[in-house]
């Protein structure tokens, strides 16, 4: 297992003279137009894991409705460190998370050139077990005017969004005896009920930890589960707030202003075994899935019980990355990076039965806009194609990354972020 461990990890963008002059005023009026256009669409930021509300849907976009074979174009494109952190993107702003030498770097990009606005940076130590990297895994926290950051060692920043001023730190891995785990911290922290919730892994109760958002001191702290590489969801049912926590070996809701369990119940497995992918929410039920034998889960959940309907191991058993909802159906990746092959599946999550299977697509990421899943495949190829329960309609592709991509992408404003192992490119998808 060791072997595939480590597969799993290096497996974890003129005109003449006088032409130009003649078109400038054009050009510019051009430009002011496509910005009026684009803010009557509402169209907005991406500041978190998987957009605005943690489920991988960017909402009032417009996109192309086909990719042309030479790929959209590429509006920018800069070199990055080490780490698997999608950017996040607000006011302007992109804000990127990586390693560089000894210090993990939290930078500001300029949304439209690509330009740096600020820069800090916090020593790390960090060295993974399993792999080859040693970057941070968890994408930032844009909340208000603050960014907060969550280091592959298991540091926990805050820094200013205008300047990169910082606001406060804590070593969460040292201050509540958490292991670095196979790949170490790799749950980004989600912002609910005004606090900073992490899924820590401590020990003691330290499971799960709040924060304050202005001092960085703890709030509470809940359940003796280990961490897992499960990003949290905050959703309200019936009035009531829910923190969606999927741990090392359980699923669980805690109340996310005192920590209080409101569920739990089993989900993983021990061993050499990784619950990665982020909870999927439609009204009542929550949809899990996982590799490595633990297979796809569905509970109808209330206030304060769940119960499990059904579970199975071959229909959507995703290694890390999350599958979309889109009306009352999902779509998302069966299989493994590391022992192929990995199906893109559309799946009936009420019945738990596949509708149609992409035989050996390959390992992606996904998201939605405009009625469109946009698909990342970790070769660096992009795929558009049409959300439909009744077969695969590709919309196009194209390769835009030479190099490894296993980053979560960002949408904001028709541009789409994406990097790999050594770039960063924002291209243009807008119609």
């Amino acid at each position: 297992m060791t072997n595939r461990r480590e597969v799993l990890t290096r497996s974890v963008l003129r005109s003449p003279t006088r032409l130009w002059k003649s078109c400038l005023s054009g050009c510019m009026l051009l430009t002011v137009t496509m910005t009026l256009v684009r803010r009557d669409l509402g169209a907005g930021d991406w500041p978190q894991i998987l957009g605005p509300n943690r489920n991988g849907i960017a909402v009032d976009e417009k996109l192309v409705d086909k990719l042309p074979p030479s790929g959209p174009m590429t509006v920018w494109s800069r070199p990055v460190g080490e780490g698997f952190a999608g950017v996040a993107v607000a006011g302007g702003a992109v804000v990127v998370f990586h390693r560089q030498g000894d210090d993990e770097v939290v930078e500001a990009l300029d949304a439209a050139t690509g330009k740096p606005k600020w820069k800090a940076s916090f020593p790390t130590d960090f060295t993974s077990t399993y792999s080859n990297d040693n970057g941070p895994r968890c994408v930032p926290l844009i909340h208000g005017e603050r960014v907060f950051l969550y280091g592959a060692g298991g540091n926990l920043h805050c820094v200013r969004l205008a300047d990169g001023s910082k606001v406060w730190s804590r070593a969460a891995f040292r201050d509540f005896s958490a292991p670095d785990g196979y790949f170490g911290a790799g749950s980004s922290p989600i912002v609910a009920a005004g606090n900073l919730i992490v899924n820590v892994g401590g020990k003691g109760s330290s499971g799960v930890v709040a924060f304050d958002l202005e001092s960085g001191k703890t709030v509470w702290q809940a359940t003796d589960e280990q961490a897992s590489y499960s990003s949290p969801i905050a959703v309200t049912v019936d009035g009531v707030q829910h923190l969606i926590v999927v741990a090392r070996l359980s699923a669980m809701s805690l109340d996310p202003a005192t920590g209080d369990m409101r569920f739990r119940f089993p989900f993983g497995a021990r061993g050499p075994t990784v619950n990665a992918s982020s909870p999927v929410v439609n009204g009542d039920h929550i949809f899990l899935t996982a590799s490595y034998g633990v297979g796809a889960v569905s509970a109808k959940f209330g206030p304060s019980d769940a119960k499990v309907e059904w579970t199975k191991h071959d229909v959507l058993s995703s290694q890390y990355t999350t599958p979309i909802l889109h009306g009352s159906k999902l779509y998302g990746i069966d299989g493994r990076e590391d022992i192929p092959p990995a199906h893109l599946r559309c799946v009936d999550p009420k019945s738990g039965r596949v509708l149609w299977s992409k035989d050996n697509f390959g390992v992606a990421t996904l998201l939605l806009a405009d009625d469109k899943l946009v698909i990342v495949k970790t070769d660096g190829t992009l795929v558009l194609a049409k959300p439909a329960p009744d077969a695969y309609q590709e919309l196009g592709r194209a390769k835009v990354l030479s190099n490894t991509t296993r980053a979560l992408p960002a949408l904001a404003n028709g541009m789409l972020f994406v990097r790999d192992t050594s770039t960063l490119k924002c291209l243009d998808l807008r119609p």
